[in-house]
């Protein structure tokens, strides 16, 4: 029998429950493992002598473990592989940036250093993005809410991580139910994650995004969007055949009424497809009602198999000025460093986060 992670709380809990040992234990042996990253949940002292022999031999404190970890050169990002139970892999991705190098309404952003974790929700993807590396995979298998917990743990041991964002490998609300419970247990002792400060990201799942705001309504929400008009939409994300447009831009409107948050949109820039001065136009029409937030995301090419080319720098720059003169918004734009870097692992998104400059209309 395969044993079970200790993060896992759907399954710890049930164990207890049966058991009749009460589910307070819990968040202790969560922080005797963060604190202590070679115990196993039945070393944590201080619990009830029947939980001993049931965590023995059901739990284990992580069921994955980090088989490599990579630094870039200047230490800005660390990308973990995360080997799971199934002899699968995923990977995790820790960026550290400092917010005071951006501009917030032409003055110097308050903070200091940050770090954010980029987290992976599935192995593949069945979305089949035609710009992204995790889309030629195909699906896999969906993560547990204690693998998915687990990559927090495992980043835990080389950053104090204040954001997450869940970006990586997979569609976040294709595994709903692991990703809502691995949220809710981030969000408790002893991890204690705001809310506020964890992003799922969605190619746009009308049904979960409706139904996310009723589980989860202080999160933040990303939108990979990426094209103005649906058919361009289904050329270059097949998926979205399945979420028409229309469909969607009246979930987002129900969304920002109940939760009363800036909505995330992601645009990746793709040479003559959807970064003529028209594009941007149309976005700017389709996006006029919404409190936004849009990263215009430069292209990284997928090896020599891209059928994509990368915007000119020109095209993003007259793309951002016709929205700037059409919404009031803010533009992040990607250092192309970080974007080299983060393109393998699927997190393309991550210039809320790390930015040379962001500038407030």
């Amino acid at each position: 029998m395969s044993l079970r992670s200790v993060f896992d709380v759907g399954s710890i809990r049930s164990e207890f429950e049966n058991a009749s040992i009460s589910t307070q234990f819990i968040p202790l042996i969560w922080r005797h493992v963060l604190q202590n990253p070679n115990a196993q949940p039945h070393e944590v002292p201080s619990l009830p002598a029947s939980a001993y022999p049931l965590l023995r031999s059901k739990f284990r404190s992580t069921i994955s473990s980090v088989a490599s970890v990579v630094d870039s050169a200047d230490g800005v990002t660390t990308k973990l592989l995360v080997k799971l139970q199934n002899g699968a892999s995923v990977e995790a991705v820790i960026m550290r940036y400092d917010t005071r190098l951006g501009k917030y309404g032409g003055k110097p952003r308050p903070g200091g250093p940050r770090a954010t974790l980029c987290i992976s929700s599935q192995v593949g993807c069945k979305m089949g993005c035609k710009f992204c590396a995790t889309g030629t995979m195909g699906f896999k298998s969906n993560l547990s809410s204690g693998e998915i917990v687990e990559q927090l743990v495992h980043a835990c041991q080389y950053s104090q991580i204040r954001n997450i964002v869940f970006m990586g490998m997979g569609e976040p609300l294709n595994n709903y139910s692991a990703v809502v419970e691995a949220i809710q247990i981030m969000t408790r002792s002893p991890f204690q994650l705001s809310p506020r400060r964890i992003t799922v990201s969605t190619v746009g799942i009308i049904h979960a995004i409706n139904k996310l705001q009723t589980d989860l309504p202080t999160v933040n929400l990303a939108v990979s969007l990426h094209a103005p008009a649906q058919d361009i939409r289904c050329q270059i994300m097949p998926a979205a055949r399945a979420f028409p447009l229309e469909k969607l831009l009246d979930s987002l409107k129900t969304y920002q009424q109940n939760s009363q948050q800036k909505i995330l949109i992601e645009y990746i820039m793709l040479n003559g497809v959807n970064d003529e001065e028209k594009h941007a136009r149309q976005l700017g029409e389709l996006l006029e009602t919404l409190q936004v937030v849009v990263n215009l995301i430069p292209f990284n090419p997928i090896g020599s198999l891209s059928r994509f080319t990368t915007s000119t720098e020109q095209n993003v720059k007259t793309f951002q000025k016709i929205l700037r003169e059409m919404i009031s918004l803010f533009f992040y734009l990607l250092s192309k460093f970080v974007l080299r870097c983060t393109w393998i692992y699927n997190c393309n998104q991550m210039g809320t986060f790390f930015h040379e400059r962001s500038v407030r209309s």
